[in-house]
């Protein structure tokens, strides 16, 4: 069985289209996307139509959570807009600026998806989370202590734990005998060459699994562009972080 898990789109159209390209020539049997589909990118309603396009045509091949962002920009109140403006600007400007120009559908879609989900691939227990599985905003990073990760998953009862978040790959292989792997993300990249980061996954029939980190080219500085032409206040913060 081979699976594609993508994450953390952040309405980047650029970076998604190239990376279906590669997924496409993976031929995967399933899709599991872990969030964060729609804020402070370019292209909202873009990335909202290919979510709809792939559970039309996947089904239940398709599987989706909501990331934290799903939840900002679909629960935003004028309170929330300030606090996040204060906390960080240049994502509260653009969430003022995301709940006006995207389709009331997308903002209804991700409100109502589920924080984290279990599913099972033969014999295999995956758990869907997007930060961690006690917390949707949890970060796990790479070079994390194994007791902290531990305790971070101690709650779950799968055998391999699939997150984002952090927008950086990593993986840990745990003394429970748990598998936790960040797949990176798509839309807004950290890792230092800033490409684009998917994970392929496979699991056999006897329930071992092989995965790959996929790091995908696409035009950084034409997006970095799209985001400047934007114009809400501190856009140029949020566009720096697209280049290397």
């Amino acid at each position: 069985m081979k699976i594609a898990v993508i994450s953390d789109i952040h309405a980047n159209k650029n970076a998604f289209d190239k990376v279906m390209e590669d997924i496409k020539n993976f031929n995967p049997d399933k899709i599991f996307c872990l969030g964060d589909l729609i804020l402070a990118g370019y292209n909202p309603n873009y990335i909202g139509e290919k979510i709809f396009e792939l559970k039309e045509k996947l089904g239940q091949n398709f599987e989706i959570i909501q990331g934290n962002t799903d939840k900002m920009v679909s629960n935003c109140n004028e309170e929330m807009i300030l606090k996040t403006k204060e906390a960080f600007p240049c994502m509260g400007y653009s969430l003022e600026d995301d709940v006006k120009i995207t389709d009331k559908k997308y903002l209804d879609f991700v409100q109502t998806l589920p924080e984290k989900k279990q599913v099972e691939v033969n014999g295999l227990k995956i758990d869907l989370v997007h930060g961690s599985p006690r917390n949707q905003s949890e970060n796990i990073y790479p070079n994390l202590a194994l007791d902290e990760v531990e305790k971070m998953v101690e709650q779950s009862s799968a055998d391999l734990i699939l997150c984002g978040h952090t927008h950086i790959p990593c993986g840990y292989s745990l003394n429970s005998g748990k598998t936790v792997i960040n797949v990176g993300s798509v839309g807004r990249s950290m890792t230092q060459n800033k490409k684009a980061v998917y994970l392929q996954l496979t699991v056999d029939k006897n329930a071992q699994f092989f995965v790959e980190h996929r790091e995908i080219e696409y035009d950084n500085e034409m997006v970095s562009k799209h985001i400047l032409s934007r114009g809400f206040k501190h856009c140029e913060d949020l566009a720096s972080m697209y280049l290397a």
